[in-house]
C-alpha cells in the first residue's frame, strides 16, 4: 500500500549535492517538498529543476525546504546542476539526493520493486519516479501528486497547493476550487455558523453546508 495523507513520511539518510542528509532532521520545524525525477540530463526534468531554482525565495518565505530526488549519483547530479543553472539563470541551491539504488523511490512507493535495473537503465525504467510530496513540520504527508513522463509539473500549482495546506493546517477551514491566498475560504462542517460568526465575523451562507469567510492572508 502506498503512502496516504497523514502517514508519517518515511525517514532516510542519503548522500546529496549538499552532503549526507538525514531527512527528518533536515526538515526540522519547516514544511518540506520532496520531488522526484526519472533521471539526470533529461529535458523535462531539467526544466522542472530550473523552475524550482527560480522559486527559491518563494519557498523560503513560506518556511519550506525543497529536496530533489533523481536516480543517479551525486557526481552526475553535480554535472547536471550546471545545465539546470544555465536554463534557470540562477543557482540551484537545493539538495538533490543520490537515489541510484532506488532506495528512496521504493520507500515512497514511487515505482515497483522490480523496476531497478542495474545496467543500461533508461528514464522509461524509472518512469513512475515523477512524484511530489508536501510534508508538514510534524513529518506527516500533507499532499501527493504524480505525473506521467510526458507532462511537466506546474510549479505554480505546487506553490498554490502549499499555500492551501499551510492556510488550513490545524484551522477550521478548507479551500474551494481554484483558491488563491486572499480569496474566501470554506468554514469546516464541524463548526456551526454561529460559532464561525462569533470567531471570524461575517459568514456567507451559499448552501447550508457551503459557508465561506474572508480570512486575512
Amino acid at each position: 500500500m502506498g503512502l496516504r495523507i497523514n502517514d508519517i513520511a518515511p525517514d532516510f539518510t542519503a548522500d546529496s549535492t549538499e552532503g549526507k542528509i538525514s531527512f527528518h532532521n533536515w526538515i526540522g520545524n519547516s514544511y518540506a517538498i520532496l520531488f522526484s525525477h526519472p533521471k539526470d540530463f533529461t529535458p523535462v526534468c531539467t526544466t522542472e529543476f530550473s523552475a524550482v531554482a527560480q522559486l527559491a525565495q518563494d519557498f523560503e518565505k513560506r518556511d519550506t525546504k525543497v529536496m530533489g530526488v533523481s536516480v543517479d549519483s551525486v557526481a552526475e547530479h553535480m554535472k547536471w546542476k550546471a545545465d539546470i543553472e544555465k536554463v534557470a539563470g540562477v543557482p540551484a541551491n537545493f539538495p538533490i539526493i543520490d537515489d541510484s539504488s532506488l532506495t528512496v523511490s521504493k520507500l515512497y512507493d514511487m515505482l515497483p520493486a522490480e523496476a531497478y535495473l542495474p545496467d543500461g537503465r533508461t528514464p522509461a525504467d524509472s518512469a513512475t519516479v515523477r512524484t511530489v510530496f508536501i510534508i508538514g513540520p510534524d513529518k506527516k504527508v500533507r499532499l501527493t501528486m504524480t505525473y506521467p513522463m510526458s507532462v511537466g509539473r506546474n510549479f505554480a500549482e505546487i506553490v498554490r497547493a502549499l499555500d492551501a495546506v499551510r492556510a488550513t493546517d490545524g484551522a477550521p477551514f478548507a479551500t474551494p476550487a481554484n483558491w488563491l491566498p486572499g480569496h474566501d475560504m470554506i468554514v469546516a462542517m464541524s463548526v456551526s455558523t454561529e460559532e464561525a460568526q462569533a470567531k471570524f465575523g461575517e459568514v456567507e451562507v451559499k448552501l447550508p453546508y457551503l459557508r465561506t469567510i474572508r480570512v486575512p492572508s
